[in-house]
């Protein structure tokens, strides 16, 4: 089975022999992240929920899903190493804050944003 470090370098690996780190700056990479993440997102262009959910069953769809994630995967990873940003820490940490910023008290079942949260929990103090 595959790890993150093993798949960052062969990803490396890859770049290094057709010598492509000179493109490969900060900005280089973010751009085309969100290239990568555009054609991953045009997959769903014009589709309702349930299309897409029976295209889940779709082989062609879903070799485009896979390749389209992939590259967004790829590129993040080369963010992260021109960064020196350890992705696992890093996840790791966004959920530790993620769960200070909604509560399950207050975002059970609920799409608002924290900010939204943290105004009802302050009208709901103010109430007291």
């Amino acid at each position: 089975m595959a790890t993150i470090d093993s798949v960052k370098t062969l990803l490396l690996r890859f770049r290094d022999e057709r010598d492509w780190k000179q493109f490969h700056t900060l900005k280089n990479l973010i751009i085309s992240l969100n290239l990568e993440s555009a054609e991953l997102l045009e997959l769903t262009q014009w589709k309702t929920d349930e299309e897409l959910s029976s295209l889940q069953n779709d082989d062609r769809f879903r070799q485009a899903l896979k390749d389209e994630c992939a590259d967004v995967f790829l590129y993040l990873l080369l963010i992260a190493e021109e960064s020196g940003i350890d992705l696992l820490q890093a996840a790791q940490d966004k959920i530790a804050k993620n769960a200070q910023r909604y509560p399950v008290d207050q975002s059970y079942g609920s799409a608002r944003k924290y900010t939204e949260l943290k105004a009802l929990a302050r009208g709901q103090e103010d109430e007291r």
